[in-house]
């Protein structure tokens, strides 16, 4: 795989569009985060052409910069995910819960599931 190919698929894939709803946005925030962990100056007009595939070079230090966002990205991804399993993990209980105290009572052959 290409420099810039590898570049592409880090910048798309810390930042993704549907993350940011556009791709514009997504390609804005990535300029922006690489604007701030780069010691030259960014473009927006670069980020772009990272996104697109169309840059004919890619630096050591973008490709670091955008390595750094892809882990932040994966970070705040897992974050994610396991707060949303701790919120299922309450759901699940209380719906456990819910369920096993109304096979304790007897339901009547005319009542159906919700009583």
């Amino acid at each position: 795989m290409s420099d810039t190919a590898y570049a592409q698929s880090l910048i798309q894939e810390a930042f993704p569009r549907d993350k940011h709803g556009s791709v514009y946005a997504a390609q804005f925030a990535a300029y922006d985060f690489m604007r701030r962990h780069l010691r030259k100056n960014m473009t927006f007009r670069r980020a772009r052409s990272i996104w697109e595939g169309a840059a004919r070079r890619i630096d050591a230090e973008e490709a670091e910069a955008l390595k750094r966002a892809k882990f932040e990205e994966a970070q705040r991804e897992y974050s994610h995910l396991r707060d949303r399993l701790s919120e299922l993990d309450a759901e699940i209980a209380a719906l456990r819960q819910e369920m096993d105290g109304a096979t304790v009572s007897s339901p009547s052959k005319t009542s159906g599931i919700w009583g």
